[in-house]
């Protein structure tokens, strides 16, 4: 990552207020103890008088300083061992052939069960048993519109049969969601934006579709060709809000939109898209990179991107090729125009 120009005041303000959004950005060192630390070390809070600002580790250390044995700044966060952790518990719970119990999940990451319980719910918002039912109900709502009944559906998703599909109470049958949408009733709203004309589409849930052509009728036949079997009505007035903020999102990157998302995919295409999210405004990663960070190929990867139908909210666009550029769903001159509203100029980022 980049260095940046030390300000000492707000590089305080952030050791006060143990803000993880500065790491790796700089460490403090600390007089009268002798070491350096990450700005949000969980150690007592030192005298302004003794602590000084540094751009790296190096830097601290060539200043006679040595590492915090607390928040270890020269390789990764606990909490970023933590994150990775529950990374890898996920992906055991997705490639697991039968349902794996707490106790032989932790047993597998390396931690007690109720140390990975209680990061899992933080950082997932589920539990480890609820994350693999809602990944085998993904697998099976992304199964069910090429499977040739429910059954073939079903034990592609890792179903033993169909009884399970049909003993908790839902909207739709596994028999109606092999239809495109079919039983679901959409929310749509169609508007011009900087990129030519946009359309936001919304279930009870929340976002499914953010789309981008350069007419309505386009649009719609987009919405019709992933929500053929649903309902779909215009809803300007409905969905003004939600509309306005993406809108202000594309005018001024920084004010990114809080929408709740329902993402439609498999289970792989949903980790794709849940590290898409996490790469910040004004960089890009690429293909490469994130099929490492997930354990996957490039092309994967690539193929994951142009199946997102929730463009800038799920941020595809921050995804470049070894070129740096790459492809992209609704055409390069949007990518590009989006990338330049972010700052990012379709470059990668320092961190791969």
């Amino acid at each position: 990552m980049m260095s940046i120009e030390l300000n000492p005041e707000r590089c305080w303000q952030a050791v006060c207020e143990r803000d993880a959004r500065f790491e790796g950005r700089f460490v403090f060192s600390v007089r009268s103890t002798g070491v350096y630390c990450r700005p949000n070390c969980p150690a007592r809070r030192p005298s302004r008088g003794n602590v000084a600002f540094h751009e790296n580790p190096a830097a601290a250390e060539a200043a006679g300083f040595r590492p915090c044995k607390r928040c270890s700044p020269q390789g990764p966060s606990p909490r970023e061992q933590l994150d990775t952790l529950v990374a890898a518990a996920c992906d055991l719970l997705d490639r697991a052939e039968k349902p794996l119990t707490l106790d032989e999940l932790a047993s597998r990451i390396g931690l007690s069960a109720s140390h990975l319980a209680r990061a899992f719910k933080a950082r997932t918002g589920l539990t480890p048993r609820a994350w693999a039912e809602s990944r085998r109900e993904q697998r099976l709502a992304a199964a069910l519109p090429q499977a040739r009944s429910v059954l073939d559906a079903a034990l592609e998703a890792g179903y033993s049969g169909t009884r399970a599909l049909y003993e908790n109470a839902t909207p739709l049958s596994p028999a109606q969601r092999r239809q495109k949408g079919a039983g679901e009733r959409l929310r749509y709203v169609i508007a011009p934006c900087p990129l030519g004309r946009m359309l936001l589409a919304a279930t009870d849930k929340g976002v499914c579709a953010l789309l981008f052509a350069d007419d309505a009728g386009e649009l719609e036949e987009q919405l019709a060709e992933r929500f053929g079997a649903a309902e779909r009505v215009r809803d300007d007035a409905g969905l003004g809000d939600w509309l306005n903020q993406v809108l202000a999102q594309l005018a001024e990157p920084e004010q990114a939109a809080h929408l709740p998302l329902d993402l439609h995919g498999s289970a792989f295409q949903l980790r794709v898209w849940r590290a898409l999210t996490r790469i910040p405004s004004g960089e890009t990663r690429r293909y490469g990179e994130l099929a490492a960070q997930l354990d996957s190929h490039p092309r994967a990867i690539a193929r994951a991107c142009a199946s997102n139908s929730i463009g800038l909210l799920v941020p595809c666009h921050r995804v470049v090729g070894s070129t740096g550029e790459g492809g992209y769903r609704w055409g390069l001159p949007r990518k590009r125009e989006l990338l330049r509203r972010e700052g990012a100029a379709g470059q990668p980022s320092d961190n791969e």
